[in-house]
């Protein structure tokens, strides 16, 4: 039984997008044998870098996505066009990491090809034209969202659509550590190939724990907002890496590998020893995360019984522990420029008591999120945007579709 989910325009989008789909058909250049894949990008709703650390997460899909119209090529090419980006091409007899690529889109279809590879799955050549809704640094992950399409492109193609979604996240996770160069947990990946709301524990991150949530903000009067601050996460990669590094060197002067297999009370008792081998950071990161790990995990049940007033003060508490323990609103030694701590400050002096905002995704840059109370969500844009500028606050959707191919 394929696990790759077939659905149609209306069932992934709610209405008729076709002018898309012939934009992305034209490119390639041919009319028989297209296919069309889709996968979406995520929010992180709890648990700010937590899955590295094999902790709990809360994401979901949301209603922006990277679409590829697809067709097999008959070579071990992949040629791929994406809008607003040099054509690139990918030779799949060479499936070793090529040094020289890493960092970019080609390293990410070669980890890919190859990892489908190592896993007992079919790949071949193809032509895609690619056009993504998910920005780029946006905090949305577009990053993932590429990851799981191009998987999805040599699952639907060449395995009749016979990986699971779990399988398709692992994959693009795989590809982003060893071939991109970026040491990412699997949470963004997970969201994006699932769907709809989704709780995951990482305690055996071999076999992770994924609990589909109903989530539906809209039904409790808010709507999910992310606000681009002006940032970009790619320039980034150090500030993120230096997170799991440290948090690492914690666990490790604790006796285990990752902070999930310690306590609170342990890490307290060995501060004063610790302390001078791993630096305040260090001991900062891991507290966020002995805390931040248990919020998730509420958080989700809080969703599950429908004390939304409960789930909002955690976000509060989940972004005050982002800004003073995690530390990661703005890169290490920016002073002039802070554009998402700012803008924090901006949104929590618009919803006062109403609502919740907090740090989103890998932090540094880009993207916050916001929980706006639906009746006030107009003017909430319109006074956030005086600051962050035009189109940069996005209201946003859940989507129920992962990873997919849509029928047309």
């Amino acid at each position: 039984m394929p696990s790759l989910p077939r659905r149609s325009m209306q069932q992934v989008y709610g209405a008729d997008i076709s002018t898309r789909f012939r934009t992305l058909r034209q490119q390639l250049c041919v009319s028989d044998g297209v296919r069309f894949f889709t996968a979406p990008g995520r929010s992180e709703i709890g648990g700010n870098h937590t899955d590295h650390q094999q902790g709990c997460v809360l994401a979901c899909a949301v209603s922006l996505d990277a679409l590829a119209a697809a067709v097999p090529n008959e070579t071990r090419l992949v040629r791929v066009k994406s809008q607003g980006y040099p054509d690139m091409e990918v030779d799949l007899t060479q499936l070793e990491a090529v040094r020289s690529e890493e960092g970019t889109s080609a390293s990410l279809i070669r980890g890919i090809a190859a990892r489908f590879v190592q896993q007992g799955y079919a790949i071949g050549g193809f032509d895609a034209a690619i056009s993504s809704q998910v920005p780029g640094g946006s905090g949305l992950s577009s990053s993932a969202a590429y990851e799981v399409l191009i998987g999805a492109i040599f699952d639907g193609l060449f395995n009749n659509g016979a990986v699971p979604a779990e399988e398709l996240a692992r994959i693009g996770q795989w590809s982003e550590n060893h071939y991109f160069g970026k040491p990412c947990g699997l949470m963004d990946q997970t969201a994006s190939a699932m769907g709809g709301g989704t709780a995951i524990d990482f305690y055996d991150p071999a076999v992770p724990k994924i609990r589909p949530l109903a989530v539906d903000f809209t039904q409790y009067g808010y709507a999910l907002c992310i606000i681009d601050t002006g940032g970009s996460h790619v320039d980034l990669t150090d500030e993120y890496a230096a997170i799991p590094a440290e948090m690492n060197q914690v666990a490790r002067l604790l006796g285990t590998t990752h902070l999930r297999y310690t306590t609170r009370q342990a890490l307290l008792e060995a501060m004063p020893r610790i302390r001078a081998q791993v630096g305040d950071r260090a001991l900062l990161r891991a507290l966020h995360f002995l805390a931040e790990n248990e919020r998730a995990q509420k958080e989700a049940a809080y969703l599950l019984e429908g004390n939304f007033d409960a789930f909002l003060a955690l976000i509060r508490e989940s972004g005050r522990s982002s800004w003073m323990y995690l530390q990661n609103l703005y890169p290490s030694g920016a002073t002039t420029e802070q554009p998402a701590a700012l803008a924090l400050a901006y949104c929590e002096a618009i919803l006062g008591h109403q609502g919740a905002c907090r740090v989103h995704g890998g932090g540094f840059a880009g993207t916050i999120q916001a929980f706006v109370p639906v009746e006030t969500c107009e003017r909430f844009v319109s006074q956030m945007e005086a600051l962050t500028g035009p189109n940069t606050c996005r209201v946003l959707s859940v989507r129920l579709t992962g990873a997919a191919e849509v029928t047309v």
